[in-house]
C-alpha cells in the first residue's frame, strides 16, 4: 500500500464489510462478552428463526469485538446513579433517590444484568454446539465438572468445551476423568450431548 492511501471506501458499504468479515474468520473464542440487549431476542433460547445461525455465525466472526461497550445500559446506568449520589453528597444537597426508588432501581438493574448474563450463556453453548456439530461420533477425555439430580456435565480437555453426559453417568463424581464420544448437538438449544466410552 502507498504512503497516504486508505485501503477503505470512501462511503460505508455494509456489503463490503460482511464480505471482509467473511475472509477473515478469526477463531471462534468462547469468553463472550456481554451482548447488547437489542440482539437478545434474537438468541433468546428456544429461538427457531430462520437467521439465527447466520447471526450466530457474524458475531462468532467478530469474536465478540466490538459488541460490548463500556457504556452498555446495563453497566452505564447503575454508574450514574452512584455519580448522582456522590455529587449530591460532595455538593451537601439532599439524596436525588429516595429510599424506595434506590431498592427499585437496583431491582432493575440486577435483572437487566441477569437477563444479559443468560443471552450470554447461550451464545457460548450454541457457539460449542456449532464447533462440535461435524464431529459427532469422535471421542475425547473429559472430566466431570456437575454432578446432580438435574444431570451430569463434563468439560473436554481440548477443545473446552462443555456439554452434557446423558448415557454412563452413573457413579460419576465432580474432578472425575473419562473418555467420552460426542452423540448430539443442537445448534439452536445449545446443547452438547455425551455418552461415556468404558
Amino acid at each position: 500500500m502507498k504512503f497516504g492511501t486508505s485501503p477503505y471506501p470512501r462511503k460505508p458499504d455494509p456489503k463490503a464489510l460482511e464480505q471482509f468479515l467473511v475472509g477473515v474468520k478469526p477463531p471462534i473464542r468462547f469468553a463472550f462478552p456481554i451482548f447488547p440487549s437489542a440482539l437478545s431476542s434474537s438468541w433468546a433460547p428456544g429461538n427457531t428463526s430462520s437467521n439465527f445461525r447466520s447471526q450466530l455465525c457474524r458475531a462468532l466472526r467478530l469474536g465478540g469485538q466490538g459488541l460490548y461497550s463500556p457504556t452498555a445500559p446495563n453497566r452505564r446506568y447503575p454508574d450514574l446513579i452512584t455519580q448522582r449520589l456522590l455529587k449530591a453528597a460532595l455538593a451537601g444537597h439532599s439524596r436525588p433517590y429516595e429510599t424506595d426508588e434506590l431498592a427499585a432501581l437496583a431491582q432493575h438493574c440486577t435483572e437487566t444484568e441477569d437477563a444479559a448474563k443468560k443471552v450470554e450463556r447461550q451464545v457460548e453453548k450454541s457457539a460449542a454446539a456449532m464447533l462440535l456439530e461435524s464431529w459427532i461420533g469422535q471421542r475425547f477425555e473429559a472430566i466431570v465438572t456437575g454432578a446432580s439430580d438435574k444431570g451430569t456435565w463434563v468439560r473436554l480437555l481440548h477443545p473446552p468445551v462443555e456439554g452434557k453426559l446423558v448415557n454412563g453417568f452413573e457413579g460419576m463424581d465432580v474432578g472425575q476423568k473419562l473418555r467420552v464420544q460426542l452423540i448430539g448437538t443442537d445448534v439452536e438449544r445449545g446443547f452438547v450431548d455425551f455418552e461415556r466410552v468404558r
